[in-house]
């Protein structure tokens, strides 16, 4: 059985491996505590995760004050790239990190069926099944094998 970790990593991995121009993807709860990631050198993981919830807290806090309904996701396009931020309920959120080449378009379609699957690992049975199959020599994040 695969423990969910293995599956939340290997979600993220695939996310990032789908849409082009995308360098880092983390899981966070909405309170910026890194649950999982998939990143380069350059981003660290725990800062990412905060940078990101605070983000979509901000976007939320406006939107709140201005009547504009539910949250769905943010985008911040700068100089070299991208932050993309989408909300997973109101538990926890996707940050994604993107070169200046991403394609923002495909982005928010692979995340929202990413956000389906992660909400159910996150609320789902620990180890519970989740879609997509096994994980086996996949790493989770952290360069320790998935199992």
């Amino acid at each position: 059985m695969t423990s969910t970790k293995a599956q939340l990593a290997a979600e993220v991995r695939t996310l990032r491996d789908r849409v082009v121009g995308v360098t880092d993807v983390v899981v966070a709860s909405i309170d910026g505590l890194l649950i999982t990631a998939e990143t380069d050198d350059a981003a660290e993981p725990e800062s990412l995760a905060a940078l990101t919830a605070a983000t979509l807290n901000i976007a939320r806090r406006a939107g709140s004050m201005t009547s504009r309904g539910t949250l769905h996701h943010t985008v911040s396009r700068f100089t070299d790239g991208y932050l993309v931020t989408h909300a997973l309920g109101e538990m926890a959120l996707i940050g994604v990190i993107g070169d200046a080449g991403m394609d923002v378009t495909r982005l928010n379609t692979e995340a929202q069926a990413s956000a389906q699957r992660i909400t159910t690992l996150l609320t789902g049975p620990p180890g519970g099944a989740a879609p997509g199959g096994t994980t086996a020599g996949r790493t989770d994040g952290t360069g320790e094998e998935a199992r």
